[in-house]
């Protein structure tokens, strides 16, 4: 397969999670869900009904924790920009840490579902691999993205037995365990280098789409998930 040429997508301004037809290949666009990136929400509809306090609060605090960093929100603004009164605050969340490992756990279901409704039209492995890495790569390049969720709140967390650092570890071995089911059903040699090499490739790309130049950052990616691929 030859590496994608930089530029031949059209990406969204919204990372998006998109299923195909069953196939035993992927093709620029085709992409299988996993997205790391949490883009600003979308304007909700006037005519739409009122989220919940609880859920306006996770939308709140998940559009302004990842372009702004954790640390630097505090939930004072969080309710404010929420229009949630302090009391119902505390009575959905602990704390600032409770709220910032639902931010999390939300984001991790998110993207699970989304790739379990992939994988219901992609059979083949390598395709799911391969369409893994494009999807990806696409969020790389979208606009409004500031790197993996995960990654920036580990670096803000970095106590292991924080309940955020908790939320992190368990997204990450669940994403490892996917690649890891990919790579035994493709018939890798060694299926468990074959993961951490991806995984590896998907956290360098996460941080160099972010701090560097986001389309060589995504075709690195691409090529080192196809050598993989092959190498099997």
């Amino acid at each position: 397969m030859a590496p994608p040429r930089a530029g031949t997508h059209r990406h969204p301004r919204h990372p998006r999670w998109t299923a195909h037809p069953r196939s035993t290949h992927t093709t620029p666009g085709q992409n299988v869900p996993y997205s790391g990136g949490v883009s600003k929400l979308e304007t909700v509809p006037k005519a739409a009904p009122r989220p919940a306090p609880r859920q306006r609060l996770l939308d709140t605090a998940s559009r302004l924790f990842y372009m702004e960093g954790i640390r630097g929100v505090g939930v004072d603004r969080v309710m404010a920009e929420a229009e949630v009164a302090r009391g119902s605050f505390y009575r959905h969340f602990a704390g600032k840490e409770d709220l910032v490992r639902a931010y999390l756990e939300t984001t991790d279901q998110g993207i699970r579902s989304r790739f379990r409704q992939a994988r219901e039209h992609i059979d083949d492995p390598a395709a799911l691999l391969r369409g893994m890495a494009e999807g990806i790569g696409d969020d790389l390049c979208g606009e409004g993205f500031r790197g993996c969720p995960f990654i920036n709140a580990a670096a803000e967390y970095p106590d292991t037995s924080s309940a955020v650092h908790q939320a992190v570890l368990t997204h990450r071995t669940w994403f490892h365990g996917v690649i890891l089911d990919a790579f035994t059903e493709l018939g890798a040699a060694d299926p468990e280098w074959s993961a951490a090499a991806t995984v590896a490739l998907r956290d360098g790309a996460m941080v160099a789409g972010y701090l560097g130049n986001p389309q060589s950052a995504r075709t690195t990616l691409l090529r080192g998930v196809e050598t993989v691929v092959a190498a099997h």
